[in-house]
């Protein structure tokens, strides 16, 4: 009876750890630990009113939600350029300075302090989506064609990006001026959630349905665990690599759509700079290897809130922006080191000797 006992112990915390969604529980716990003991306020939500006396919620929690939610959908489409060219598109930022652009061309119709907009948002954000499409399909033809190496071949958009962002608009800070522009960003009157956290799960739930009646996700793993193996069974992985870079670019879209939002504007050579770098560390923090493969999206989304809960913990303790890309240096580290193959192995050995001892006792 001892022996069953310890053998089902050892079971589930076998499933526990080896589980994907582990390590960003994990990090969430520690998070939420800290912050409860440095400062329980941490936690308080409150009602309050905006610039334009609606009633909103805030406080860090609040915060989170909101900008983790422009994470999250980027790390859906990272995740599956991850899984299936076994890379990462470090041009995202640029990316969205230039699909930022471009919707404030059509929104302003090229004037820089326009007293009306000049067309519809909807039509604005297609021409958003068809920017960032393209932006994607630039990069995935670069990687599956030409065979570059994914981190290469978005490295040009990352160069020139913010550039041609500058250049759609004569390098002008057009401003939208319908105050509606800005609910994409910021709150709905009547609504107390940030717009964000509801752009954020009709993404969510798109990209379910998407895996779920489309063999998207199987024929993506395919392709990143055996391209040559996946092509003998009738998969092109060409196609596939193309769509997962094409499939960012529409989360970039939407992302651009928010950032622009905030503010009704845009600032090329800050918009969201080095946010790509979160979005790759959500995909880590996710259990997903960096390598292709397998993935996760759920585990990556809520590893993107699980970094915003950093960030904002950060901000908490008063680290300056300058510090936070240190800090999550370290934890991208961490994961590193903790996802080596000798390190697991050795954890697993480590496991099965204390239990083994256990039971000899």
């Amino acid at each position: 009876m001892k022996m069953s006992k310890t053998k089902k112990g050892e079971n589930f915390w076998r499933r526990l750890i080896s589980n994907q969604m582990f390590i960003p529980l994990l990090a969430l716990l520690l998070l939420a630990v800290i912050n409860l003991v440095h400062d329980p306020t941490f936690f308080k939500v409150t009602m309050g009113l905006n610039n334009a006396g609606n009633p909103v919620l805030s406080g860090y929690l609040i915060t989170i939600l909101d900008y983790g939610s422009e994470l999250a959908i980027l790390a859906i489409g990272m995740t599956l350029v991850t899984a299936a060219s076994g890379g990462q598109d470090i041009s995202v930022g640029a990316t969205i300075a230039i699909a930022g652009s471009a919707m404030l061309r059509v929104l302003c119709g090229g004037e820089a302090r326009p007293t009306e907009i000049a067309t519809p948002v909807i039509v604005a954000f297609l021409v958003a989506c068809i920017v960032g499409m393209l932006c994607g399909l630039f990069n995935g033809v670069l990687v599956a064609i030409f065979k570059i190496q994914p981190m290469i071949a978005t490295l040009i958009l990352f160069t020139a990006g913010r550039s041609i962002a500058a250049w759609i608009n004569n390098n002008e800070l057009p401003i939208v001026p319908d105050p509606k522009f800005g609910y994409f960003g910021g709150f709905i009157p009547g609504i107390p959630v940030p717009t964000t956290v509801f752009i954020a799960i009709g993404c969510i739930i798109i990209i379910a349905l998407v895996l779920k009646y489309t063999n998207l996700g199987l024929y993506t793993q395919a392709v990143g665990i055996n391209e040559k193996s996946s092509r003998l069974n009738g998969i092109n992985p060409t196609a596939i690599k193309i769509l997962a870079f094409v499939i960012l670019g529409l989360c970039v879209a939407v992302a651009a759509l928010i950032k622009v939002s905030r503010l009704s504007t845009i600032n090329y050579s800050v918009i969201a700079k080095d946010i790509e770098m979160d979005a790759i560390l959500a995909v880590a923090l996710g259990g997903n290897a960096l390598s292709g493969g397998k993935f996760n999206i759920w585990a990556s989304v809520l590893a993107a809130y699980v970094i915003q809960f950093l960030t904002t913990t950060l901000y908490k303790f008063e680290v300056s922006s300058d510090a936070l890309a240190a800090y999550k240096a370290v934890v991208v580290i961490l994961l590193v080191v903790f996802s080596a193959p000798t390190v697991r192995e050795y954890l697993r050995k480590l496991s099965k000797n204390l239990t083994s001892k256990k039971e000899v006792a």
